[in-house]
């Protein structure tokens, strides 16, 4: 018996070990994560707050949220499962709430997201990431080329050998292309390559 005892208090000791070497870089509840949205009622009917784990750049697994739409949550599960088998690092996943909706804030500092009701960029039509059907990953490390060379986040680069970086042979880009999703990789006017999402 005492060793029984002694086996779960080993047990229980390992499993605190595990459960306290997890970081988090966010813990909001779902209405935390959208305060303030200008989002109608249908679309955040439809938006759920999911949990995903990853590893950060260095090397630490780690805790992040989106604010997606439901409909899109098993493929941005597996391609979470994806990027955390293959160690691929992100930087941090925090709703964008937290940047006061601000796209431009929430790619400076190198945030991964997804949810936010806003236009593209220099248009008057919504984005998908207004209906939570849009992911940004790592825009530092995959940003925005325009045609006339012109780079957003400003002082970003895209280096495909870097870590933290995607391209066409990216595990993830192929399998979130399989799954129905647009990657701005591909794009010709522009590149996004921090960019999928799911019409």
């Amino acid at each position: 018996m005492k060793y029984i005892f002694s086996l779960v208090a080993i047990l229980s000791l390992g499993l605190f070990a595990v459960k306290s070497s997890l970081y988090s870089d966010s813990e909001m509840t779902f209405d935390s994560s959208i305060a303030g949205t200008k989002a109608p009622k249908n679309i955040i009917d439809s938006l759920i707050l999911l949990d995903v784990e990853y590893y950060n750049f260095s090397g630490s697994l780690t805790r992040g949220q989106l604010v997606i739409n439901q409909a899109v949550e098993d493929d941005v599960r597996q391609a979470f499962e994806i990027l955390k088998e293959e160690k691929f690092p992100i930087h941090k996943v925090v709703p964008i709430v937290k940047y006061d909706w601000s796209d431009d804030e929430s790619m400076k500092s190198n945030n991964t997201s997804a949810f936010n009701y806003r236009f593209i960029a220099g248009t008057q039509r919504l984005s998908n990431h207004a209906s939570g059907r849009a992911i940004d990953i790592n825009p530092r490390q995959n940003p925005v080329i325009y045609s006339d060379g012109r780079i957003s986040p400003k002082g970003a680069k895209y280096n495909p050998n870097e870590p933290g970086t995607l391209s066409s042979n990216s595990k993830v880009v192929i399998f979130l292309k399989s799954k129905g999703w647009r990657w701005g990789g591909d794009w010709t006017s522009l590149k996004d390559y921090h960019h999928f999402d799911k019409p």
